[in-house]
């Protein structure tokens, strides 16, 4: 008789258990309506992110405060956030017409706004991906405030030690800090953090923002100082979820709103009748693809494409930027601002404006050959935040309703360009999918990229071909469970947010409900922004730089080459 096996649990099984309990109980949190992140109800929250351990929070589950999570979550959330106790989020509700000044973080495209000294309030018009994305963040930050409590309180009786004494001081002092007194807290805050005096001093200015140099000291002492009153006075923080919130959320409200103004601008304009070519990427790469050369002729004479592009993509570049998009108004390109809430803008580029002295040398290759009447029409949308995918293209390619009568689009491809993490390469390089998994599910989605690996050979960037993962929040991967999936024959090159629900909205249209055709053409192309497999190259390590600027056009290039050829 055998005897009795036990199963050992591998760190990846470990993972992707934590990363379906933490999906599970955000939406359980959700529809609850409210919780304490530090009390018994985001116990299970706590535990499934100190289990998870994700790249992006470092040393979350070391005694050592983790310095460069924090810079990336602080990024991502409103200034003035380390100092409420309550967080409200909204759906949108109105606050843009009152007093409340909007607060937009650094790093993310929301709306918050700071209701009074105890209470912050964020607006939610993106989809349950921005609800995990923050509740994630939030999660993290109370972790790491509980963390530097503990460093600080000597005993129950509320005694604390002569360094958080000290920071708290120079944090409550009025008038602007002299370099004397910076270094003087910076010395204490280092000691209870378990860091180096050269850490904190060289992480110091990346915290600085135009409201205060000095945020890194503040925001140090708020969250100690939250969690000394959670311990001292039972003061606990809350997160609550409004009731409008949790009564619109996954109606597509935003979405249908977005999409209506979009179809309503192509309708109005006479586009409606003409191929339609969908692009989801950002707000400058097809209009600098097509216009940039020809703008800046004078400026840029004498440079390739690249030195032009990388020129334009330089923050002190400005005037250029101004040129390169009032030559686009005036050669073809229309504008459309949200104001639907979705925080996606558009461009519409109508080709039969179009002659060959408008287009920039590389695109020129590719003439029109079709007459005005059957000339492309490129739409292109801004990113979307992970299952915000799926609401804004589902409801982009239904038919406008005009007085009971349907308008059907004519989409001939819908491409999709984005950033992603990379397995099996660095920063920069390019992958090609050739199908999205999505994370903690069976659901997969093969499909035939248009996009092909000898499109970008000869460049000097590595290309990966594979499948790619979409995940519930870049800030939830661990090195286990990405191990797993690039090492197994899953196959996956890569992880980002929003693929899986592009293609979930692409294939209902067209092999369902039957409002697009059957044979429209998808393109995917990604280009590495991090690679979570590799200490100091995840997200927390930094931006791309000029690093993504190669890449980004490359794949433009190629994309609008199929386009119009």
């Amino acid at each position: 008789m055998s005897e009795f096996q036990t199963h050992t649990r591998t760190r990846a099984q470990e993972s992707s258990g934590a990363i379906e309990r933490l999906y599970i109980t955000m939406r359980h949190l959700f529809n609850r309506g409210f919780y304490k992140p530090m009390g018994i109800s985001g116990e299970t929250l706590r535990e499934s992110l100190l289990i998870l351990r994700p790249e992006i929070y470092g040393s979350i589950a070391e005694e050592k405060i983790e310095l460069q999570g924090l810079l990336y979550v602080i990024d991502r959330l409103p200034y003035g956030i380390e100092e409420c106790r309550y967080t409200n989020l909204t759906s949108d509700e109105g606050y843009d017409k009152s007093h409340f000044k909007p607060i937009i973080p650094l790093k993310r495209r929301r709306n918050c706004y700071r209701i009074d000294s105890e209470q912050m309030n964020i607006e939610i018009t993106r989809g349950r991906s921005e609800i995990y994305d923050i509740l994630t963040h939030l999660t993290f930050l109370y972790i790491e405030s509980h963390k530097i409590m503990k460093q600080v309180l000597i005993n129950d009786e509320g005694d604390l030690i002569r360094d958080w004494i000290k920071l708290e001081e120079a944090v409550l002092k009025k008038g602007k800090l002299t370099q004397n007194e910076k270094e003087i807290a910076l010395t204490h805050t280092a000691n209870f953090l378990g860091r180096t005096f050269e850490e904190v001093n060289k992480i110091y200015p990346e915290f600085a923002c135009p409201e205060d140099e000095h945020r890194f000291l503040k925001i140090i002492y708020y969250l100690g100082k939250g969690a000394i009153e959670e311990v001292l006075h039972d003061s606990k923080r809350l997160i609550t979820f409004s009731p409008v919130l949790r009564e619109r959320l996954g109606h597509h409200i935003h979405g249908e709103r977005w999409a209506t103004r979009v179809k309503q601008e192509l309708f109005d304009k006479g586009l409606m009748d003409r191929p339609l070519h969908i692009i989801s990427a950002n707000m400058h790469s097809v209009m600098n693809s097509l216009y940039a050369e020809k703008a800046l002729t004078t400026e840029m004479k004498g440079k390739s494409s690249l030195e032009v592009f990388e020129a334009l993509s330089n923050q002190e570049n400005g005037k250029f930027r101004d040129k390169v998009t009032k030559y686009a108004l005036r050669n073809g390109m229309s504008y459309l601002k949200d104001e639907s809430g979705t925080n996606i803008d558009v461009q519409i580029f109508d080709m039969a404006q179009f002659s060959d002295h408008h287009f920039s040398s590389e695109i020129s290759e590719a003439n029109i050959q079709a007459s005005p009447e059957k000339a492309p029409v490129i739409v292109v949308m801004d990113y979307a935040f992970g299952e915000q995918a799926y609401e804004t293209m589902d409801e982009l390619l239904k038919p406008l309703l005009i007085e009971g009568k349907r308008y059907w689009l004519d989409v001939e491809s819908v491409s999709i360009m984005g950033k992603a993490g990379i397995l099996e390469g660095g920063k920069g390089d390019i992958m090609i999918p050739s199908s999205h998994i999505f994370e903690g599910t069976a659901d997969n989605y093969p499909f035939k990229n248009r996009l092909k690996r000898r499109d970008f050979e000869e460049n000097g960037l590595k290309v990966c071909t594979g499948a790619m993962i979409t995940v519930l929040g870049t800030s939830l991967q661990n090195r286990d469970i990405l191990k797993f999936f690039h090492e197994s024959t899953w196959n996956v090159i890569g992880l980002e947010m929003e693929g899986a629900h592009y293609q979930k909205a692409i294939q209902a249209a067209s092999k369902i409900r039957g409002s697009i055709s059957s044979k429209v053409q998808v393109r995917y192309a990604y280009y590495a922004s991090d690679n979570p497999l590799e200490t100091g190259s995840t997200l927390a390590s930094g931006g791309l730089g000029t690093t993504g600027v190669k890449p980004t056009y490359l794949i433009t290039e190629n994309m609008l080459k199929q386009i119009l050829a």
